[in-house]
Protein backbone atom coordinates (compact mmCIF):
# COMPACT_ATOMS: atom_id res chain seq x y z
CA UNK A 1 0.00 0.00 0.00
CA UNK A 2 3.00 2.10 1.12
CA UNK A 3 4.66 1.48 -2.41
CA UNK A 4 1.91 2.63 -4.49
CA UNK A 5 0.83 5.71 -2.25
CA UNK A 6 4.75 6.99 -2.89
CA UNK A 7 4.49 6.56 -6.63
CA UNK A 8 1.56 8.77 -6.85
CA UNK A 9 3.03 11.45 -4.77
CA UNK A 10 6.22 11.00 -6.52
CA UNK A 11 3.84 11.71 -9.41
CA UNK A 12 2.38 14.61 -7.71
CA UNK A 13 5.60 15.92 -7.12
CA UNK A 14 6.87 15.99 -11.21
CA UNK A 15 3.62 17.17 -12.43
CA UNK A 16 4.29 20.00 -9.49
CA UNK A 17 7.95 20.60 -10.90
CA UNK A 18 6.76 21.37 -14.29
CA UNK A 19 4.40 24.37 -13.21
CA UNK A 20 5.95 28.01 -13.50
CA UNK A 21 8.58 29.00 -11.11
CA UNK A 22 7.97 29.27 -7.56
CA UNK A 23 6.24 26.18 -7.27
CA UNK A 24 7.69 24.91 -3.95
CA UNK A 25 9.09 28.00 -2.61
CA UNK A 26 8.05 28.28 1.22
CA UNK A 27 5.66 25.30 0.91
CA UNK A 28 5.17 25.27 4.86
CA UNK A 29 4.27 29.44 4.97
CA UNK A 30 1.67 28.43 2.09
CA UNK A 31 0.18 25.94 4.60
CA UNK A 32 -0.20 28.48 7.27
CA UNK A 33 -1.78 30.61 4.92
CA UNK A 34 -4.28 28.27 3.54
CA UNK A 35 -4.45 26.81 7.29
CA UNK A 36 -6.09 30.45 7.93
CA UNK A 37 -8.57 30.17 5.18
CA UNK A 38 -9.23 26.85 6.63
CA UNK A 39 -9.99 28.39 10.39
CA UNK A 40 -12.23 31.15 8.72
CA UNK A 41 -14.45 28.77 6.58
CA UNK A 42 -15.20 26.12 10.05
CA UNK A 43 -15.18 28.67 12.43
CA UNK A 44 -18.18 30.65 10.65
CA UNK A 45 -20.66 27.26 10.48
CA UNK A 46 -20.39 27.73 14.44
CA UNK A 47 -19.59 31.32 15.63
CA UNK A 48 -22.76 32.74 14.45
CA UNK A 49 -24.72 30.26 16.83
CA UNK A 50 -24.18 31.57 20.04
CA UNK A 51 -24.92 35.09 18.54
CA UNK A 52 -28.76 34.30 17.59
CA UNK A 53 -30.22 35.82 20.79
CA UNK A 54 -28.56 39.02 20.35
CA UNK A 55 -29.42 39.22 16.57
CA UNK A 56 -33.16 38.26 17.33
CA UNK A 57 -32.96 41.45 19.72
CA UNK A 58 -31.21 43.67 17.51
CA UNK A 59 -32.52 43.47 14.51
CA UNK A 60 -36.17 42.42 15.25
CA UNK A 61 -35.52 39.59 13.76
CA UNK A 62 -38.57 36.69 13.24
CA UNK A 63 -37.20 33.41 14.51
CA UNK A 64 -37.50 31.81 11.65
CA UNK A 65 -35.10 35.09 9.74
CA UNK A 66 -32.20 34.28 12.41
CA UNK A 67 -32.46 30.21 11.75
CA UNK A 68 -32.21 31.06 7.83
CA UNK A 69 -29.06 33.86 8.92
CA UNK A 70 -27.32 30.18 10.06
CA UNK A 71 -28.84 27.81 8.41
CA UNK A 72 -28.36 29.64 5.06
CA UNK A 73 -24.40 29.65 5.18
CA UNK A 74 -24.71 25.79 5.39
CA UNK A 75 -26.88 25.75 2.43
CA UNK A 76 -25.59 27.45 -0.02
CA UNK A 77 -21.70 26.39 1.19
CA UNK A 78 -22.56 22.82 0.65
CA UNK A 79 -24.46 23.67 -3.27
CA UNK A 80 -21.30 25.35 -4.20
CA UNK A 81 -18.34 23.04 -2.49
CA UNK A 82 -18.28 20.43 -5.82
CA UNK A 83 -18.47 23.73 -8.32
CA UNK A 84 -15.95 25.99 -6.85
CA UNK A 85 -13.50 22.22 -6.34
CA UNK A 86 -13.84 22.34 -10.73
CA UNK A 87 -13.76 25.72 -11.12
CA UNK A 88 -9.82 25.64 -9.01
CA UNK A 89 -9.26 22.72 -11.77
CA UNK A 90 -10.32 24.52 -14.86
CA UNK A 91 -9.05 28.00 -13.46
CA UNK A 92 -6.34 28.17 -11.20
CA UNK A 93 -5.67 26.86 -7.46
CA UNK A 94 -4.85 30.11 -6.83
CA UNK A 95 -6.85 32.43 -8.40
CA UNK A 96 -10.09 31.05 -7.10
CA UNK A 97 -8.20 30.76 -3.01
CA UNK A 98 -7.70 34.39 -4.10
CA UNK A 99 -11.32 35.09 -5.12
CA UNK A 100 -13.12 33.17 -2.87
CA UNK A 101 -11.23 34.78 0.11
CA UNK A 102 -11.99 38.33 -1.22
CA UNK A 103 -15.72 37.23 -1.48
CA UNK A 104 -15.51 36.13 1.56
CA UNK A 105 -14.17 39.24 3.65
CA UNK A 106 -16.30 41.37 1.97
CA UNK A 107 -19.49 39.05 2.83
CA UNK A 108 -18.40 39.02 6.67
CA UNK A 109 -17.66 43.06 6.07
CA UNK A 110 -21.25 43.16 4.85
CA UNK A 111 -22.85 40.86 7.31
CA UNK A 112 -21.03 42.84 10.51
CA UNK A 113 -22.61 45.95 9.41
CA UNK A 114 -26.28 43.99 8.01
CA UNK A 115 -29.17 46.93 9.01
CA UNK A 116 -31.67 44.09 8.73
CA UNK A 117 -32.29 40.78 8.98
CA UNK A 118 -33.34 40.36 5.47
CA UNK A 119 -29.65 42.07 4.12
CA UNK A 120 -27.87 39.58 6.89
CA UNK A 121 -29.45 36.37 5.59
CA UNK A 122 -27.99 37.97 1.75
CA UNK A 123 -24.43 39.01 3.00
CA UNK A 124 -24.41 35.21 4.96
CA UNK A 125 -24.95 33.35 1.40
CA UNK A 126 -22.31 35.86 0.21
CA UNK A 127 -19.88 33.96 3.15
CA UNK A 128 -20.68 30.90 1.89
CA UNK A 129 -20.56 31.40 -1.44
CA UNK A 130 -16.69 32.84 -1.06
CA UNK A 131 -15.92 30.02 1.83
CA UNK A 132 -17.24 27.34 -1.18
CA UNK A 133 -14.72 28.92 -3.75
CA UNK A 134 -11.51 28.95 -1.59
CA UNK A 135 -12.00 26.11 0.83
CA UNK A 136 -11.84 23.01 -2.05
CA UNK A 137 -8.67 24.64 -2.80
CA UNK A 138 -6.81 24.23 0.61
CA UNK A 139 -7.25 20.22 0.01
CA UNK A 140 -5.80 20.55 -3.68
CA UNK A 141 -2.91 22.37 -2.31
CA UNK A 142 -2.03 19.81 -0.13
CA UNK A 143 -2.07 17.07 -2.75
CA UNK A 144 -0.16 19.75 -5.51
CA UNK A 145 2.44 20.92 -2.94
CA UNK A 146 3.35 18.32 -0.99
CA UNK A 147 4.29 14.76 -1.13
CA UNK A 148 5.51 11.59 1.24
CA UNK A 149 6.01 12.29 4.67
CA UNK A 150 5.66 15.77 4.60
CA UNK A 151 2.22 15.35 3.09
CA UNK A 152 1.29 13.31 6.02
CA UNK A 153 2.53 16.01 8.44
CA UNK A 154 0.44 18.47 6.11
CA UNK A 155 -2.85 16.80 6.63
CA UNK A 156 -2.28 16.21 10.52
CA UNK A 157 -2.17 20.05 10.89
CA UNK A 158 -5.07 20.30 8.21
CA UNK A 159 -6.47 18.33 11.21
CA UNK A 160 -5.63 20.28 13.81
CA UNK A 161 -7.41 22.96 12.15
CA UNK A 162 -10.16 22.04 11.70
CA UNK A 163 -10.92 20.78 15.48
CA UNK A 164 -9.36 23.90 16.87
CA UNK A 165 -11.87 25.90 14.36
CA UNK A 166 -14.84 24.09 15.35
CA UNK A 167 -14.40 24.59 18.80
CA UNK A 168 -12.82 28.26 18.60
CA UNK A 169 -15.96 29.36 16.93
CA UNK A 170 -18.96 28.75 20.06
CA UNK A 171 -15.94 30.00 22.51
CA UNK A 172 -14.63 32.99 20.47
CA UNK A 173 -18.38 34.06 19.78
CA UNK A 174 -19.15 33.57 23.31
CA UNK A 175 -16.02 35.78 24.55
CA UNK A 176 -16.45 38.90 21.93
CA UNK A 177 -20.42 38.77 22.90
CA UNK A 178 -19.14 38.89 26.52
CA UNK A 179 -16.28 41.62 26.08
CA UNK A 180 -18.60 43.65 23.29
CA UNK A 181 -15.93 45.65 21.94
CA UNK A 182 -16.83 48.81 20.52
CA UNK A 183 -20.05 48.29 21.52
CA UNK A 184 -20.76 46.38 18.58
CA UNK A 185 -22.00 43.92 20.32
CA UNK A 186 -23.06 40.26 17.88
CA UNK A 187 -21.60 42.84 14.89
CA UNK A 188 -18.16 41.17 16.16
CA UNK A 189 -19.11 37.55 15.38
CA UNK A 190 -18.73 38.64 11.53
CA UNK A 191 -15.79 41.60 11.60
CA UNK A 192 -13.61 39.18 13.09
CA UNK A 193 -13.27 37.75 9.81
CA UNK A 194 -11.93 41.20 8.59
CA UNK A 195 -8.36 40.96 9.84
CA UNK A 196 -8.12 37.32 9.36
CA UNK A 197 -8.83 37.57 5.56
CA UNK A 198 -7.03 40.21 4.89
CA UNK A 199 -4.00 38.95 5.97
CA UNK A 200 -4.89 35.77 4.69
CA UNK A 201 -5.54 37.44 1.11
CA UNK A 202 -2.12 38.90 1.33
CA UNK A 203 0.09 36.01 2.49
CA UNK A 204 -1.88 33.81 -0.54
CA UNK A 205 -1.00 36.81 -3.13
CA UNK A 206 2.60 36.64 -2.24
CA UNK A 207 2.71 32.70 -1.63
CA UNK A 208 0.35 30.46 -3.27
CA UNK A 209 1.97 29.04 -6.71
CA UNK A 210 0.76 30.26 -9.94
CA UNK A 211 -1.20 27.31 -11.50
CA UNK A 212 -1.97 26.91 -15.35
CA UNK A 213 -5.43 27.47 -16.89
CA UNK A 214 -7.13 24.44 -18.58
CA UNK A 215 -9.53 26.58 -19.95
CA UNK A 216 -9.13 25.28 -23.18
CA UNK A 217 -12.30 24.54 -25.20
CA UNK A 218 -12.43 20.71 -24.27
CA UNK A 219 -12.33 21.81 -20.90
CA UNK A 220 -15.29 24.48 -20.81
CA UNK A 221 -16.88 24.74 -17.47
CA UNK A 222 -20.22 22.06 -17.43
CA UNK A 223 -22.81 24.57 -16.75
CA UNK A 224 -25.27 22.19 -16.86
CA UNK A 225 -24.02 19.89 -14.79
CA UNK A 226 -23.52 22.89 -12.43
CA UNK A 227 -27.43 23.30 -12.71
CA UNK A 228 -28.51 19.97 -12.11
CA UNK A 229 -26.16 19.16 -8.81
CA UNK A 230 -27.56 22.23 -7.59
CA UNK A 231 -30.75 21.01 -7.46
CA UNK A 232 -30.57 17.36 -6.25
CA UNK A 233 -28.55 18.73 -3.72
CA UNK A 234 -30.85 21.65 -2.78
CA UNK A 235 -33.92 19.34 -2.67
CA UNK A 236 -31.75 17.39 0.00
CA UNK A 237 -30.10 20.02 1.80
CA UNK A 238 -33.48 22.56 2.04
CA UNK A 239 -35.71 19.86 3.80
CA UNK A 240 -32.60 19.19 6.10
CA UNK A 241 -31.28 22.33 7.26
CA UNK A 242 -35.32 24.12 7.18
CA UNK A 243 -37.43 21.16 7.92
CA UNK A 244 -37.30 20.39 11.83
CA UNK A 245 -38.15 24.64 12.21
CA UNK A 246 -40.80 23.94 9.52
CA UNK A 247 -42.15 21.11 11.31
CA UNK A 248 -41.73 18.85 8.26
CA UNK A 249 -44.89 20.25 5.81
CA UNK A 250 -45.31 17.59 3.01
CA UNK A 251 -42.96 19.78 0.74
CA UNK A 252 -39.63 18.82 2.70
CA UNK A 253 -40.52 14.96 2.56
CA UNK A 254 -41.45 15.28 -1.31
CA UNK A 255 -38.16 17.22 -1.93
CA UNK A 256 -36.40 14.27 -0.39
CA UNK A 257 -38.12 11.66 -2.31
CA UNK A 258 -37.19 13.76 -5.38
CA UNK A 259 -33.03 14.42 -4.45
CA UNK A 260 -32.18 10.85 -5.70
CA UNK A 261 -33.97 10.99 -8.20
CA UNK A 262 -32.52 14.38 -9.77
CA UNK A 263 -28.81 12.92 -8.54
CA UNK A 264 -29.19 9.75 -11.04
CA UNK A 265 -30.12 12.23 -13.92
CA UNK A 266 -26.95 14.29 -12.83
CA UNK A 267 -24.83 11.00 -13.16
CA UNK A 268 -26.52 9.85 -16.49
CA UNK A 269 -25.86 13.55 -17.71
CA UNK A 270 -22.22 13.28 -16.49
CA UNK A 271 -21.60 9.66 -17.99
CA UNK A 272 -22.69 11.16 -21.57
CA UNK A 273 -20.66 14.28 -21.40
CA UNK A 274 -17.84 12.64 -20.50
CA UNK A 275 -18.47 10.35 -23.19
CA UNK A 276 -18.73 13.38 -25.88
CA UNK A 277 -15.18 13.82 -24.90
CA UNK A 278 -16.32 16.80 -22.95
CA UNK A 279 -14.93 17.83 -19.52
CA UNK A 280 -17.46 16.98 -16.40
CA UNK A 281 -17.45 18.57 -13.44
CA UNK A 282 -17.39 15.33 -11.64
CA UNK A 283 -15.48 12.80 -12.97
CA UNK A 284 -17.08 9.81 -12.11
CA UNK A 285 -14.64 7.55 -12.08
CA UNK A 286 -13.43 8.68 -8.99
CA UNK A 287 -16.29 6.42 -7.25
CA UNK A 288 -13.63 3.91 -9.10
CA UNK A 289 -10.98 4.63 -6.67
CA UNK A 290 -12.11 2.26 -4.00
CA UNK A 291 -10.30 4.39 -1.16
CA UNK A 292 -12.28 7.50 -2.63
CA UNK A 293 -15.75 6.14 -2.63
CA UNK A 294 -15.43 3.75 0.38
CA UNK A 295 -14.02 6.41 2.23
CA UNK A 296 -15.98 9.37 1.15
CA UNK A 297 -18.67 6.82 2.68
CA UNK A 298 -17.08 6.50 5.83
CA UNK A 299 -16.34 10.21 6.04
CA UNK A 300 -20.01 10.82 5.57
CA UNK A 301 -21.00 8.57 9.00
CA UNK A 302 -17.97 10.15 10.83
CA UNK A 303 -19.24 13.31 10.40
CA UNK A 304 -23.10 13.04 10.99
CA UNK A 305 -21.69 11.94 14.88
CA UNK A 306 -19.21 14.40 15.13
CA UNK A 307 -22.06 17.06 14.15
CA UNK A 308 -23.81 15.46 16.12
CA UNK A 309 -22.68 15.31 18.90
CA UNK A 310 -21.52 19.21 19.15
CA UNK A 311 -25.37 20.01 18.52
CA UNK A 312 -26.90 17.88 21.08
CA UNK A 313 -24.32 18.46 23.58
CA UNK A 314 -24.44 22.07 23.11
CA UNK A 315 -28.06 21.89 23.83
CA UNK A 316 -27.85 20.26 26.97
CA UNK A 317 -25.08 22.99 27.78
CA UNK A 318 -27.29 25.37 27.86
CA UNK A 319 -31.08 24.52 27.87
CA UNK A 320 -30.69 21.40 30.39
CA UNK A 321 -27.60 22.50 32.70
CA UNK A 322 -28.43 26.23 32.39
CA UNK A 323 -24.45 27.08 31.49
CA UNK A 324 -23.96 30.47 29.70
CA UNK A 325 -22.92 30.60 25.89
CA UNK A 326 -19.00 30.84 26.67
CA UNK A 327 -19.46 28.46 29.49
CA UNK A 328 -20.37 25.79 27.45
CA UNK A 329 -18.24 26.58 24.52
CA UNK A 330 -15.78 26.39 27.32
CA UNK A 331 -16.64 22.58 27.94
CA UNK A 332 -15.09 21.62 24.69
CA UNK A 333 -12.15 23.08 24.98
CA UNK A 334 -10.94 19.08 26.50
CA UNK A 335 -11.86 17.43 23.17
CA UNK A 336 -10.60 20.25 21.29
CA UNK A 337 -6.89 20.06 23.12
CA UNK A 338 -7.10 16.52 22.11
CA UNK A 339 -7.62 16.55 18.66
CA UNK A 340 -5.11 18.90 18.29
CA UNK A 341 -3.07 16.83 20.08
CA UNK A 342 -3.93 13.78 18.01
CA UNK A 343 -3.68 15.25 14.80
CA UNK A 344 -0.61 16.43 15.09
CA UNK A 345 0.75 13.30 16.49
CA UNK A 346 -1.40 11.04 13.80
CA UNK A 347 1.81 11.06 11.35
CA UNK A 348 4.15 9.31 13.92
CA UNK A 349 1.65 6.80 14.76
CA UNK A 350 1.52 6.46 10.66
CA UNK A 351 4.78 5.93 10.26
CA UNK A 352 4.73 2.85 13.16
CA UNK A 353 1.01 1.59 12.58
CA UNK A 354 0.40 1.78 8.82
CA UNK A 355 -3.42 2.42 8.32
CA UNK A 356 -3.55 0.80 11.92
CA UNK A 357 -3.72 4.50 13.26
CA UNK A 358 -6.74 5.06 11.64
CA UNK A 359 -8.71 1.75 13.14
CA UNK A 360 -7.08 3.02 16.67
CA UNK A 361 -8.66 6.36 16.30
CA UNK A 362 -11.91 4.96 15.16
CA UNK A 363 -12.13 2.31 18.10
CA UNK A 364 -11.03 4.71 20.77
CA UNK A 365 -13.95 7.42 19.30
CA UNK A 366 -16.83 4.86 19.60
CA UNK A 367 -14.80 3.67 23.41
CA UNK A 368 -15.02 7.32 23.96
CA UNK A 369 -18.69 8.18 23.24
CA UNK A 370 -19.65 4.62 25.11
CA UNK A 371 -17.85 6.32 27.96
CA UNK A 372 -19.98 9.84 27.63
CA UNK A 373 -22.97 8.22 27.85
CA UNK A 374 -21.97 5.76 30.28
CA UNK A 375 -21.32 8.76 32.24
CA UNK A 376 -24.63 10.47 31.47
CA UNK A 377 -26.49 7.41 32.01
CA UNK A 378 -25.40 7.08 35.52
CA UNK A 379 -25.49 10.60 37.07
CA UNK A 380 -28.49 11.37 35.07
CA UNK A 381 -29.74 15.08 36.28
CA UNK A 382 -26.58 15.29 38.36
CA UNK A 383 -24.34 15.25 35.52
CA UNK A 384 -21.95 18.56 35.32
CA UNK A 385 -19.44 19.74 32.70
CA UNK A 386 -16.79 18.79 34.74
CA UNK A 387 -17.86 15.37 34.96
CA UNK A 388 -18.14 15.46 30.94
CA UNK A 389 -14.55 16.46 30.38
CA UNK A 390 -12.66 13.01 30.60
CA UNK A 391 -14.88 11.32 27.99
CA UNK A 392 -15.08 14.69 25.89
CA UNK A 393 -10.72 14.62 25.51
CA UNK A 394 -10.78 10.75 24.94
CA UNK A 395 -13.88 11.34 21.78
CA UNK A 396 -11.21 14.37 20.95
CA UNK A 397 -8.56 11.97 20.42
CA UNK A 398 -9.87 9.31 18.29
CA UNK A 399 -11.25 12.14 16.18
CA UNK A 400 -8.52 13.70 15.74
CA UNK A 401 -6.42 10.59 14.73
CA UNK A 402 -10.07 9.88 12.25
CA UNK A 403 -10.22 12.78 10.40
CA UNK A 404 -6.37 13.93 8.78
CA UNK A 405 -5.16 10.39 7.98
CA UNK A 406 -8.62 9.77 5.99
CA UNK A 407 -8.71 12.94 3.87
CA UNK A 408 -4.89 12.07 2.83
CA UNK A 409 -6.19 8.11 2.15
CA UNK A 410 -9.26 9.27 0.42
CA UNK A 411 -7.57 11.45 -1.87
CA UNK A 412 -4.22 9.53 -2.17
CA UNK A 413 -4.91 8.23 -5.61
CA UNK A 414 -6.64 10.98 -7.17
CA UNK A 415 -5.17 12.35 -9.81
CA UNK A 416 -3.85 16.40 -9.79
CA UNK A 417 -5.55 18.03 -12.64
CA UNK A 418 -8.91 16.18 -10.74
CA UNK A 419 -7.36 17.30 -7.20
CA UNK A 420 -9.86 20.42 -6.96
CA UNK A 421 -12.80 18.34 -7.63
CA UNK A 422 -11.90 15.65 -5.80
CA UNK A 423 -11.52 17.68 -2.79
CA UNK A 424 -15.10 19.64 -3.38
CA UNK A 425 -16.99 16.51 -3.85
CA UNK A 426 -15.26 15.00 -0.49
CA UNK A 427 -16.04 18.18 1.09
CA UNK A 428 -19.73 17.85 -0.16
CA UNK A 429 -20.09 14.46 1.43
CA UNK A 430 -19.02 15.61 4.90
CA UNK A 431 -21.10 18.32 5.05
CA UNK A 432 -24.29 16.08 3.92
CA UNK A 433 -22.82 13.78 6.71
CA UNK A 434 -22.89 16.90 9.21
CA UNK A 435 -26.15 17.76 7.99
CA UNK A 436 -27.66 14.84 8.67
CA UNK A 437 -26.15 14.08 12.23
CA UNK A 438 -28.12 17.32 13.42
CA UNK A 439 -30.97 16.77 11.74
CA UNK A 440 -31.73 13.26 12.85
CA UNK A 441 -29.87 13.35 16.44
CA UNK A 442 -31.44 16.76 17.10
CA UNK A 443 -34.84 14.89 16.22
CA UNK A 444 -33.86 11.82 18.29
CA UNK A 445 -33.19 14.41 21.48
CA UNK A 446 -36.30 16.85 20.69
CA UNK A 447 -38.87 13.35 20.70
CA UNK A 448 -37.23 11.96 23.65
CA UNK A 449 -37.64 15.47 25.54
CA UNK A 450 -41.00 15.93 25.01
CA UNK A 451 -43.08 19.11 26.57
CA UNK A 452 -40.73 19.00 29.26
CA UNK A 453 -38.15 21.70 30.30
CA UNK A 454 -37.27 19.64 33.55
CA UNK A 455 -33.37 18.96 34.11
CA UNK A 456 -34.47 15.51 34.61
CA UNK A 457 -36.36 15.43 31.04
CA UNK A 458 -32.64 16.75 29.44
CA UNK A 459 -30.62 14.60 30.81
CA UNK A 460 -33.28 11.53 29.34
CA UNK A 461 -33.16 13.11 26.02
CA UNK A 462 -29.58 13.53 26.07
CA UNK A 463 -28.63 10.05 27.00
CA UNK A 464 -30.91 8.80 24.06
CA UNK A 465 -29.15 11.13 21.53
CA UNK A 466 -25.94 9.47 22.09
CA UNK A 467 -27.17 6.20 21.80
CA UNK A 468 -27.67 7.16 18.44
CA UNK A 469 -24.04 9.16 18.17
CA UNK A 470 -22.87 5.79 19.61
CA UNK A 471 -24.34 3.65 16.58
CA UNK A 472 -22.83 6.36 14.23
CA UNK A 473 -19.36 5.95 15.87
CA UNK A 474 -19.52 1.88 15.68
CA UNK A 475 -21.11 2.18 11.74
CA UNK A 476 -18.05 4.72 11.16
CA UNK A 477 -15.41 1.74 12.32
CA UNK A 478 -17.09 -1.00 10.52
CA UNK A 479 -16.97 1.25 7.09
CA UNK A 480 -13.22 1.15 8.04
CA UNK A 481 -12.14 -2.14 7.14
CA UNK A 482 -13.07 -1.96 3.39
CA UNK A 483 -11.42 0.94 2.54
CA UNK A 484 -8.34 -0.12 3.99
CA UNK A 485 -8.94 -3.06 1.90
CA UNK A 486 -9.49 -1.59 -1.21
CA UNK A 487 -6.52 0.90 -0.82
Amino acid sequence: MTHTTDRAADGTSRAVEQEPAGQTRHPWWTLVVVMAGTFMAIMDSFIVNVAVPSVRQDLAASYAQTELAVSGYVLVYGLLLVTGGRLGDLFGMRRLFLTGTAVFLLGSLAAGLAPGPVSLIAFRAVQAAGAALFYPQVLAVLQTLFSGRARAKAFAVFGATIGLASIAGQVLGGLLLQLDLFGLGWRNVFLVNVPIGLITLIGAAWLLPPTGAQTTKRSALDVRGIAMLSAALLLLLLPLVEGPQAGWPAWTWIALALSPLALLAFTRWERGLAARGGTPLVDLNLFRLPAFASGSALALAFFAGNAGLFFVLTLQLQNGMGYSPLTAGLTFVPLAAAFAAASLTGPLLEKKLGHHALTLGYTINVLGTAALLATVWGLGPATTARSLLPALAIIGFGQGLGVSPLMGAVLSHVRPKDAGAASGVLETAIQIGMSLGIVVLGLVFSAALGDSPSASAHAHAFTVALVGNLVLAVVALLLLPPMIRRR
